[in-house]
């Protein structure tokens, strides 16, 4: 038996295949944002744990960093003063939007104090990047 399949098969069936193929095209490859956030976050901290403002300061986005230096970053910065941080959550509430919970340690007047602390990195093109306050 010969079946032939006319415009309006033909159609639906273009149609089913752009729908398939644009719900592929809008699914994010590589690892999950928080996951990338969560790199990104610590490897900062590291930076600055480390005394290596300069690397923590290009975690800043393109617009912050034309309009703050790296002099005016570094001021009031005090090379050893971070002990340690660990990024203990990332939330993303919205696809270019991250909520980052830290645990901080720090040395005051000779006594190791761990506090907590929140940032939020945004999407910015392909880079995800600290939002200054």
């Amino acid at each position: 038996m010969k079946t032939s399949c006319g415009w309006k098969e033909k159609a639906a069936a273009f149609g089913f295949a752009v729908t398939v193929l644009a719900g592929c095209a809008s699914v994010e490859t590589g690892p999950p944002r928080e996951e990338v956030v969560k790199n990104r976050a610590q490897t900062r901290w590291n930076a600055l744990v480390l005394g290596d403002f300069k690397a923590a300061y290009e975690f800043y986005g393109p617009g912050t960093r034309a309009t703050v230096s790296l002099a005016e970053f570094t001021t009031g910065l005090r090379q050893g003063f971070w002990k340690s941080v660990t990024v203990d959550k990332v939330e993303c509430p919205a696809a270019d939007r991250c909520e980052v919970s830290t645990t901080i340690e720090y040395e005051h007047r000779g006594m190791r104090i761990k506090s907590p602390s929140r940032e939020t990195w945004i999407r910015e093109g392909s880079d995800w990047w600290l939002v200054r306050r």
